[in-house]
């Protein structure tokens, strides 16, 4: 399999061709079985989590023991997923909640959801963690004008702010991608129901690879991931199963394949 492309193929034959140990980080963003799309429908939780246990699963032996993987799905869904992850001696490091800032809702039995899950995992205790190329602006920024200048006392010692910004939590409030896209200040229906801010994805790129690594794009969509990586020096290669997301690869610049 050639990298740098997206392959138009089913997740397991994709899987199956893919060559063992070769994936520096993985980035998955699989269905939710919330009914999205025909592709997000299932007969059953059984059937869809025997799916998911099933191709990660296939995933991991085509991971480097370096490697890191990012899980996308709702917070249930990903609680589940857990359990499997741990059975396969993988190493959680994260549970992350994506705060979408998504706009309004109806609901009024429970509260208002406004996020997803993201569940950071390495494969070993040795993998790539490039803290300093992802912090984020302090919140305050006012005193740290003033913390530049003089410093801050802290347990004794003058703690001065990092002109990069401060290290990046385990909560990411960035808002969704059709919020970020809107014409004359309305929401367009995107091509795609679940598209990623760009942000968000070139934000776990940056950490947790470096130029050059391949980066693994599984259930591509429309291909943000790859372009990402693409735009951020690295390899990759992808796997999209629905042919009518094909033109939006194209659109982002990405070449594709079929198996």
């Amino acid at each position: 399999m050639r990298y740098n492309r997206i392959y138009l193929a089913d997740i397991f034959d994709f899987l199956n061709s893919l060559d063992d140990s070769s994936a520096d980080l993985v980035i998955a963003d699989p269905p939710y079985n919330m009914a999205k799309a025909d592709w997000d429908k299932y007969q059953s939780e059984k059937e869809y989590f025997n799916f998911m246990f099933q191709w990660i699963d296939a995933l991991l032996p085509k991971c480097k023991t370096t490697a890191s993987l990012y899980f996308f799905n709702n917070a249930y869904n990903s609680a589940i997923l857990l359990y499997h992850l741990r059975q396969r001696e993988l190493i959680l490091r994260n549970w992350i909640t994506w705060y979408k800032k998504d706009g309004f809702s109806s609901t009024r039995k429970r509260y208002v959801n406004t996020q997803e899950t993201i569940l950071f995992y390495t494969m070993s205790d040795k993998y790539t963690f490039n803290f300093d190329d992802v912090r984020i602006p302090y919140i305050s920024t006012e005193r740290m004008v003033h913390a530049a200048k003089k410093g801050l006392l802290k347990n004794g010692k003058r703690w001065f702010p990092n002109e990069k910004g401060k290290l990046c939590n385990d909560v990411w409030e960035i808002a969704s991608q059709r919020h970020k896209v809107k014409v004359d200040g309305k929401v367009q229906k995107p091509p795609h129901p679940t598209i990623k801010p760009d942000e968000m994805i070139e934000r776990m790129i940056c950490a947790s690879s470096n130029e050059g690594d391949l980066v693994l794009d599984l259930f591509s969509g429309s291909g943000t991931t790859s372009k990402i990586a693409k735009n951020t020096n690295r390899q990759f290669i992808g796997c999209e199963a629905n042919e009518e997301y094909i033109r939006i690869l194209t659109n982002n610049g990405l070449t594709y394949d079929k198996l």
